[in-house]
């Protein structure tokens, strides 16, 4: 994805957002990438939800750092995710206030029994990473 200025929706499409689906966001503060949430606001033609009342088709996690243990936020992130949706996790870049270690998000998601798919560059500041239940648990 774009570090070069505002994220395109050829970018946003990476990420297997579409039109039409519901997106929840955890983990929002003032630090995060507007620019990014913006085109995927755009790309679903919604706004994103914070507290669902129906399952999701998709999760955006911002996770820093220091916002507590990986693998309970993942595991809560799984709250609302229908069983065909997936994680899109946030984390700062290398050398960006609360990076988290690529080994400790690894381990996270193993230790809370999911899979770590893909990597893009979400922002300048920003990479997401893809993760979903095992083929087994998605029914």
């Amino acid at each position: 994805m774009s570090s070069h200025g505002p994220v395109t929706t050829a970018e946003i499409q990476q990420l297997g957002l579409a039109r039409g689906m519901v997106v929840e966001e955890l983990g929002w503060d003032d630090d995060v990438a507007e620019d990014f949430r913006q085109a995927v606001m755009e790309d679903i033609d919604s706004d994103l939800v914070e507290e669902s009342t129906e399952a999701v088709d998709a999760v955006i996690l911002w996770l820093r750092d220091d916002d507590g243990d990986v693998v309970d936020l993942l595991i809560d992130s799984l709250t609302d995710l229908g069983p065909q949706g997936f994680l899109w996790v946030l984390t700062p870049k290398i050398g960006r206030p609360g990076h988290v270690a690529q080994s400790d998000l690894s381990e996270g998601v193993l230790a809370a029994g999911l899979v770590l798919t893909t990597t893009v560059s979400a922002s300048a500041q920003w990479s997401a990473h893809k993760v979903v239940r095992p083929k087994s648990a998605r029914r």
